[in-house]
């Protein structure tokens, strides 16, 4: 009989040992995302408030002959928060850069359109060629096994470029995702966004040029928008990225009452295949479903895992209930697996041979009957 690896789970929310951003556990079992979401208790947040406004009051342009900063964004609840607090709280103009998948939702649209109405700034809406795209899905599938790979790389480059084009010194993030979710660096840190936290975390290690080859015939040209300055650029140019979520906090549970109260931020209509919530990743059709499928795939968790992991640090819900929609949801294959198979041309078997390949085995472990099989958080004491 075969036993699969046993894995150490946070005692406090439900991520495994075994993390698409990696974990540290302390002696009470408790992981490094969830220490550093503890730390902004202790933050003494009017003074980082203060911190910002001086920073913003050195980058603003004081005749107007520019836009003030750049952010990306890509309409959720996150980037209406970003829009509220740098247009209506401190009357920032903004260029606001959106990378399109070209799967879109309806419901991330209309988002879209609200922001561009409820908000002062101009918006840059960019979708890559549609054929580009389709040869990057196959590509970032049989690469990286994640077919939105493009969308990594392309929210982490256009807007730096368009910043660098333009001679806007000032681009902003949300939050810095490796520190949020696990912990990889300290709040005490404010820490900026860099080429390598671009290209060793958010795009895998991966760059453009990894894609220019002969499989797909992609070119240079092809993949012009993921072009990132070079370090030489952004120092003549003197470009900085931030990370908001260091001078005010992240609590998106706030964001999210907030957004919808203020702006009318509108939730998916329907519920998802594999998770309880329906307040984010609501932008590309695909993210909440073969996407997010494919880390369960990697690492044995998704989607209801990270929103557990945030609810129970946000005191929502109790690290018993994040269990059962653990249970629930994270094994669940995504309805939307046939419509994606139909835009790129593969066939199932394909996609079932090329997703196998990227099963660690940390987790996994396959019997005699073919069946994959991993240790899970209900069985543990």
């Amino acid at each position: 009989m075969v036993t699969p690896p046993r894995i150490r789970y946070c005692t406090r929310c439900v991520y495994p040992a075994v993390a698409a951003t990696p974990l540290t556990f302390d002696d009470k079992g408790v992981c490094s995302g969830c220490r550093t979401h503890d730390e902004q208790k202790k933050i003494d947040w009017d003074r980082r408030r203060r911190m910002f406004e001086t920073l913003i009051d050195k980058y603003r342009s004081k005749d107007g002959s520019n836009y003030d900063l750049v952010i990306a964004v890509s309409g959720g609840k996150d980037s209406f928060w970003q829009a509220h607090l740098f247009t209506k709280v401190y009357g920032l103009k903004v260029l606001f850069v959106c990378y399109a998948e070209n799967n879109h939702t309806d419901v991330g649209m209309r988002n879209i359109q609200r922001m561009k109405e409820c908000f002062r700034g101009d918006f840059l809406h960019f979708t890559p060629e549609v054929d580009v795209l389709k040869k990057l899905n196959r590509l970032g599938m049989i690469k990286t096994g994640d077919p939105n790979w493009h969308t990594h790389i392309g929210i982490m480059s256009l807007p730096i470029s368009i910043a660098a084009r333009f001679n806007i010194k000032l681009f902003n993030y949300g939050e810095h995702g490796f520190m949020n979710l696990g912990g990889m660096h300290s709040y005490s840190d404010l820490v900026e966004f860099t080429r390598k936290y671009r290209t060793e975390h958010m795009c895998r290690g991966f760059e453009w040029s990894d894609f220019c080859e002969e499989t797909e015939g992609l070119t240079q040209q092809d993949m012009l928008w993921a072009h990132y300055p070079t370090d030489e650029e952004i120092e003549a140019k003197g470009l900085r990225g931030i990370f908001i979520s260091n001078y005010f906090g992240w609590n998106q549970a706030e964001h999210l009452k907030k957004m919808i109260d203020l702006y009318g931020f509108e939730l998916s209509p329907t519920p998802f295949d594999r998770t309880y919530q329906r307040d984010s990743n609501l932008n590309d059709m695909h993210d909440s479903g073969i996407h997010d499928y494919m880390k369960y795939v990697k690492f044995g968790y998704g989607r209801a895992t990270d929103h557990a992991c945030r609810d129970i640090r946000l005191g929502q819900i109790t690290r018993d209930q994040g269990i059962e929609y653990v249970r629930e949801y994270d094994h669940v294959i995504p309805g939307d697996i046939p419509r994606w198979l139909s835009y790129v041309g593969w066939k199932r078997s394909q996609f079932d041979r090329v997703a196998d390949t990227f099963r660690d085995a940390r987790v996994w472990v396959q019997n005699e009957y073919g069946h994959w099989l991993k240790d899970n958080i209900w069985d543990h004491a």
